[in-house]
């Protein structure tokens, strides 16, 4: 009952200076809707880099081959073959690795009932689809006995279906890629981007030995351009590095303090990096929009501040009539209480809206979390507390005398 009666009270004192309540209220709304925007859009990008290291594949390496020199310039990583397929089975024989495969790539043109599209064409084994964690849509993926074969046939992604078959059914249909037939075998499920912003559905799979027969150098024969691998589980991703090296290096003939012709790359734990610098750009951007939370309270003890001075005689007419120090400590709590709540409110439903907006028009993932929103409203409470406090009580520790005494 008491507490009804000073939250009215409350609410009728600011109800009576509306404009500058509003006012007063206008940095809590601000801060909280930049306080859920900023957060919103950390949290998209979190998920948006999360998606990209799963779809390209858990516990994964890719070995490159090592750098050459060339009329004595050194030429770039991954440009010489030093790797073979040989090396990808003895990687895959590994008890730390469940899966290799090796690849050899290039840009291809596809031609189907006089549609064309330029596409990236990978040549590789069935290993590949395991270490990348790719599922079918449709159809089958070849096998071992199509690699040994050098078998015409053809994985395709999404991208590549749609632009070739538009809504036509792309399974047993055969295209032409750098003017050899290849038959569709199968169609990949979508994956969307990777980190480096290729489109991962954009894309062909056929086998290892097709490619190098009919599509790329034979001078690169049994020559991989570099090795996928999977490790058997997290845990075991450094014993798995150090025994790739090693395997290598052994198969290779390297001598101790020779260079490696070859380079291992931990890509799980890059795009980890990845992910924990996109978490401290979310902090970083919570906190810069949280300091106009503490503006928004700063303005509310002014206020509050000049509130007391104006209502001094009111509360001394309180006092006198039996009220006591805390019930105008707890009234004038309440009132900055509501103004920053009430702010709050608001300022919630202009981030949300805000955040769905940046969705829509910029294309930016973005996820307001539940702990985004109790956080916001946590820290409008706490505010509301710490920086109405001072006020409140410097208007319980007034006199009673003095206070009626005030013009």
């Amino acid at each position: 009952m008491i507490f009804s009666s000073l939250l009215e009270t409350a609410w009728h004192a600011l109800a009576t200076h509306r404009m500058r309540s509003f006012l007063t209220m206008l940095g809590m709304v601000i801060g909280v809707a930049a306080v859920i925007l900023m957060m919103a859009i950390g949290e998209g990008a979190q998920v948006m880099v999360r998606d990209s290291i799963k779809s390209m594949g858990s516990n994964l390496f890719i070995i490159l081959s090592g750098a050459s020199t060339s009329s004595g310039a050194r030429v770039a990583t991954g440009n010489a073959p030093t790797l073979t397929t040989e090396d990808a089975e003895a990687i895959r024989n590994l008890s730390d690795v469940l899966a290799a495969a090796p690849v050899t790539s290039g840009g291809a043109q596809l031609i189907y009932n006089g549609v064309n599209w330029s596409t990236s064409v990978y040549g590789t084994t069935p290993d590949y689809i395991q270490v990348r964690n790719w599922s079918l849509a449709s159809g089958g993926f070849f096998n071992e006995a199509d690699v040994r074969n050098g078998a015409r046939v053809a994985v395709i992604g999404q991208v590549v279906a749609r632009e070739l078959f538009g809504d036509e059914d792309p399974l047993g249909k055969v295209i032409r890629i750098k003017q050899a037939p290849f038959e569709v075998i199968g169609v990949l499920t979508a994956k969307g981007q990777s980190l480096d912003g290729r489109d991962q559905d954009d894309t062909v799979i056929v086998p290892f030995s097709s490619a190098q027969q009919k599509l790329f150098s034979n001078r690169m024969r049994n020559r991989a351009r570099f090795i996928m691998a999977q490790a058997v589980s997290e845990k075991s991703m450094g014993i798995a590095e150090s025994t790739i090296t090693d395997a290598l290096r052994s198969r290779h003939r390297i001598g101790v303090g020779q260079e490696d012709d070859f380079s291992v790359r931990n890509l799980t734990a890059i795009a980890e990096t990845a992910a924990a610098t996109t978490r401290i750009m979310s902090i970083l951007l919570g906190t810069i929009a949280a300091i106009s939370l503490v503006v928004g309270g700063i303005g509310i003890m002014n206020i509050m501040l000049v509130s007391v001075t104006e209502r001094t005689r009111e509360i001394g007419i309180r006092m006198a009539i039996g009220a006591r120090s805390r019930d105008v400590l707890w009234q004038f709590l309440i009132e900055a209480l509501t103004l920053s709540l009430i702010g709050c409110g608001i300022g919630l439903l202009l981030g949300v809206g805000g955040a769905w907006l940046v969705g829509i028009l910029v294309g930016l993932p973005v996820a307001v979390t539940p702990t985004s929103v109790l956080l916001a409203v946590g820290v409008s409470f706490i505010i509301g507390v710490f920086f109405g406090f001072y006020p409140a009580r410097r208007a319980a520790g007034l006199d009673p005398i003095e206070a009626l005494r005030s013009q």
